[in-house]
């Protein structure tokens, strides 16, 4: 007993070392695919906004509310000519693209630059469904925090789409703990998704972009 007590601190390590090895991994296969800052980042006609909710706990989603900031100066500053809001529209009374759409018309984007996408319901369904549905075989950029564009960059690579990805303000661990911790079960899901070629629950008839 004394013994295992002695090994408990790295077995814990161990442990800890194989729960975020996903994490590790996806960060490292997508390094160099990932832009921070506005000025740098190259101007792409089409965008794809991942969806989430506007609140959460009752209370303003910052996870939100920096992905429509990031997308609205994006958007000023040139380097957005159209944008896919992928989210979860699975209930009737949930509908992630409707509320980011919202939210960003009232930001100054016009409707007309704005295509939504019903199916998002996971990472893994926004990025192939821009591939399969909205015919963005190469060259488009993807917007979240950058915990999530890496992990979508990682499946689109694992579905021969050609993407790069902005990200936008981190939240601080403490504000989004919840988020942070069930990412590191997204990162193990995301591996199994590349590996053994998960497709998306809904695929559907090709749709055109709306134009300005």
């Amino acid at each position: 007993m004394k013994k295992l007590l002695k090994k408990l601190p790295l077995i814990l390590l161990l442990g800890w070392l194989m729960l975020i090895l996903p994490w590790i991994f996806i960060s490292w296969k997508t390094s160099g695919l990932l832009y921070r800052d506005v000025e740098t980042v190259p101007a792409e006609q089409v965008w794809l906004l991942l969806g989430t909710s506007p609140s959460m706990d009752g209370k303003s989603n910052l996870f939100y509310a920096t992905r429509i900031e990031a997308t609205k100066l994006l958007y000023e500053k040139g380097k957005i000519h159209q944008i896919i809001v992928s989210g979860d529209n699975s209930d009737p009374s949930y509908n992630e693209p409707e509320f980011m759409k919202n939210s960003l018309i009232k930001a100054g984007i016009p409707e007309s630059a704005i295509t939504l996408d019903y199916a998002g319901f996971r990472t893994l369904d926004s990025v192939v469904r821009a591939k399969e549905v909205f015919s963005q075989t190469w060259g488009f950029m993807i917007i979240s925090q950058p915990f999530q564009v890496e992990r979508a960059l990682f499946l689109a690579e694992a579905n021969n789409i050609e993407a790069i990805g902005f990200g936008t303000a981190n939240i601080s661990f403490e504000l989004g703990m919840r988020t942070y911790i069930r990412e590191i079960g997204a990162r193990w899901l995301a591996i199994f998704d590349a590996y053994f070629w998960t497709e998306p629950v809904v695929l559907g008839k090709k749709v055109e972009l709306n134009r300005e």
